[in-house]
C-alpha cells in the first residue's frame, strides 16, 4: 500500500501521557537487548544519541545497561521532554547520567560530541521527509560510532495494518491504539529505507527485519 504520513509530533499532553504510562517494559527491554545482539560484547562509554527519545524510557534503560556511557535524548515535542525531565528529577540510580533536549531535525541544538552509539526508535515513520534522520546520523556519528536505529514497517495493505493492532494492542487505550494503526500506515518500507541510506552515503548501515511489524538499520561508522 502507498505510505500514508502522520503528524511527525506527539505533543498533545493526553497523548504523551498516555505513552509515559503504557507498560513498554518488555519492548523497550528488547530494543536494548537488539542492540546487544548486533554489537556484541561492545561496551558503550561515553556519549550517547537518542534521537527521538519521547519521554525517555529507552534512554534509561540504555543508561541502567551500559554504566558507563551519558544518554543525550532530543525530541521535538514538549509535552515528551517534560515528561522525560520529571522521571530524571525523580531517578536517583541513572538520572544524573541522562540530558534531554527539546528540539526538531534539522536544526535541534545537538552538542558536537563524540558519540560512542547513535539510537533511535520509532522515529523515522513520524518524518515526512526521513532524509533529515540520517543526514544528523551522518553529522553527529565519527569513526567507530554504533548505530541502531529500530522502526516499524508498512505492512502490505491496511487490512493487515488492523490485524497487527488487534493482534499486538487489542487491550491499549484508544489513543494508543490510534497511533499504531497510523504509524504502521507511515512507516516505510526495507527497500525504501535501503534507498534512503544510499542517498545519505551512509553505505555501512543493513536493514534487518525484528519481527512482523518491527526493523532496525545498524552498523559501525567507519
Amino acid at each position: 500500500m502507498q505510505r500514508i504520513p502522520e503528524p511527525e509530533l506527539m505533543d498533545e499532553p493526553a497523548q504523551a501521557a498516555a505513552y509515559a504510562a503504557a507498560d513498554f517494559a518488555e519492548a523497550h527491554s528488547r530494543i536494548v537487548a537488539a542492540f546487544e545482539e548486533f554489537f556484541p560484547q561492545v561496551k558503550v562509554a561515553g556519549p550517547v544519541l537518542d534521537l527521538g527519545c519521547g519521554p525517555g524510557d529507552i534512554g534509561f534503560r540504555f543508561a541502567a545497561r551500559f554504566p558507563d556511557c551519558e544518554v543525550i535524548g532530543v525530541d521535538g515535542a514538549a509535552a515528551m521532554i517534560a515528561l522525560a525531565h520529571e522521571r530524571k528529577a525523580a531517578d536517583a540510580s541513572v538520572g544524573q547520567r541522562l540530558d534531554f533536549i527539546e528540539g526538531l531535525l534539522p536544526g535541534a541544538p545537538i552538542p558536537g560530541l563524540a558519540y560512542a552509539a547513535i539510537i533511535s526508535n520509532s522515529l523515522l515513520h513520524h518524518l515526512h521527509n526521513p532524509a533529515v534522520l540520517w543526514d544528523a546520523v551522518y553529522r553527529h556519528a565519527g569513526k567507530g560510532t554504533h548505530i541502531f536505529i529500530a522502526d516499524l514497517y508498512r505492512p502490505q495493505s491496511t487490512a493487515v495494518a488492523r490485524q497487527l493492532v488487534e493482534q499486538y494492542a487489542a487491550a491499549e487505550p484508544e489513543v494508543l491504539r490510534r497511533d499504531f494503526y497510523h504509524s504502521l500506515c507511515a512507516a516505510f518500507e526495507p527497500a525504501e529505507i535501503e534507498a534512503q541510506l544510499a542517498a545519505a552515503d551512509l553505505h555501512e548501515l543493513s536493514v534487518d527485519l525484528l519481527s512482523d511489524r518491527h526493523l532496525v538499520v545498524h552498523g559501525t561508522k567507519l
